[in-house]
């Protein structure tokens, strides 16, 4: 059973379902998506960047995009989504794209669930599910919504347990940490060699690290600040001008480059074009 929401104004796209969202992980490949699993009454057997690991009944892992999964077997609860769909809003650093639970830690988040949580996080899918029925103009707010309440309450299981799962190989973590000072940085920071300066590597270096990767360091910097282009296209007033400056150009002409060449089309242009599927 799969069941997903997709946006086009923002590409944003979102999955619910059972291990039957796994079987394209037969064999180890990149995640791509932001994806949690829970294993409910079976363990759920997994690779891991190529490590064996099982997830107990009760259980959720929480992986990254950059992560290599290989599904092997288990009966299991998923959820996926692309940066798009969370990222695209804010949220407090702690809950967001590169919080405790994704890149914000050197070692894989597990929680383990009591009974009482177990219930009040059923309630939550039949919420989710209930919503991914109705279609209408507030859908993708409502998805938004339960997603980073899932992420709160997943979160904080964290941090009251106090512990977490395996360390991941060093390349893997360099990989992880660039991700998260992007984050912080894409702002005023659009090279790779200030991110490179920042890990104490060589951009050279940082580039081979991402190799096994789809895409390139730069192509993560880029990815981040169109992304938040979108957001403030999507989600406020501001003329192209000042969200260029926003994120780091003093050009606007610069930004809408970018922009056209990640999107292929221009900042006014899709600024438009979610005006208009939004009034609908």
């Amino acid at each position: 059973m799969k069941k997903q929401f997709s946006e086009f104004t923002t590409s944003a796209v979102f999955y619910y379902g059972d291990e039957e969202i796994l079987f394209p992980y037969s064999e180890s490949k990149p995640l791509t998506l932001f994806t949690f699993i829970w294993a409910q009454k079976d363990p759920v057997s997994l690779k891991l960047d190529q490590v064996d690991f099982t997830l107990e009944p009760g259980q959720i892992i929480a992986l990254t995009p950059l992560h290599h999964l290989q599904y092997i077997e288990g009966n299991a609860v998923v959820y996926q989504f692309n940066r798009e769909f969370y990222c695209i809003k804010d949220h407090d650093k702690e809950v967001g794209c590169v919080g405790i639970l994704f890149y914000g830690n050197s070692e894989l988040p597990v929680v383990t669930l009591e009974e009482d949580q177990k219930h009040k996080l059923q309630m939550l899918h039949e919420v989710f599910l209930e919503e991914l029925e109705t279609k209408d103009s507030i859908q993708a707010e409502m998805l938004r919504l339960l997603m980073a309440r899932f992420i709160i309450k997943i979160t904080r299981l964290i941090k009251s347990q106090g512990h977490y799962g395996q360390v991941h190989d060093e390349k893997l973590e360099i990989i992880r940490m660039f991700t998260f000072l992007v984050e912080w940085h894409f702002r005023k920071e659009h090279s790779v060699s200030f991110y490179a300066d920042q890990l104490n590597k060589s951009p050279k270096t940082i580039s081979n690290y991402f190799s096994k990767f789809d895409k390139t360091p730069l192509q993560i910097i880029h990815d981040r600040i169109v992304l938040e282009a979108k957001r403030l296209l999507t989600y406020t007033d501001k003329s192209a001008k000042e969200i260029a400056f926003e994120v780091g150009f003093n050009d606007a002409s610069h930004l809408s480059r970018l922009f056209k060449k990640q999107t292929g089309e221009s900042p006014s242009a899709f600024k438009n074009k979610s005006k208009q599927l939004t009034a609908v």
